[in-house]
């Protein structure tokens, strides 16, 4: 008697199981996380590694048509100017800013910093 429940449970769940869908995700997450990781771990990687690395996530994204996770451009405006490229590191805040509008505060701060000199 306790088999046959313990059976029929278990047959349950199997069938329950299958019926479960892949859960969709709202961005393109990538490499984005483990570059982000790579960037706090002294000589794991160069800055311009993680530059290509952010490059390659956003044409990724671009090419499942799906939107890049929030800080990416925000991350790689940051290496950019880390990298003493302040236009490039301005355009990204600016996407960021514009994709993610809450994000707006930050970004303006980060743009006036040292007045876009970001030395």
């Amino acid at each position: 008697m306790i088999t046959k429940k313990i059976s029929g449970l278990l047959l349950a769940a199997t069938l329950l199981g299958g019926c479960v869908a892949p859960q969709k995700t709202l961005y393109s997450w990538d490499g984005y996380q483990t570059t982000v990781y790579q960037h706090y771990q002294p000589g794991s990687s160069s800055p311009e590694q993680q530059i290509a690395a952010l490059k390659e996530s956003i044409e990724k994204s671009r090419a499942k048509d799906k939107a890049v996770p929030p800080g990416l451009h925000a991350h790689l405006g940051m290496l950019y100017a880390n990298t003493g490229r302040a236009d490039q590191a301005l355009a990204e805040f600016n996407t960021e800013k514009s994709l993610f509008p809450e994000s707006a505060p930050f970004m303006d701060f980060l743009m006036s910093k040292d007045k876009g000199s970001f030395k």
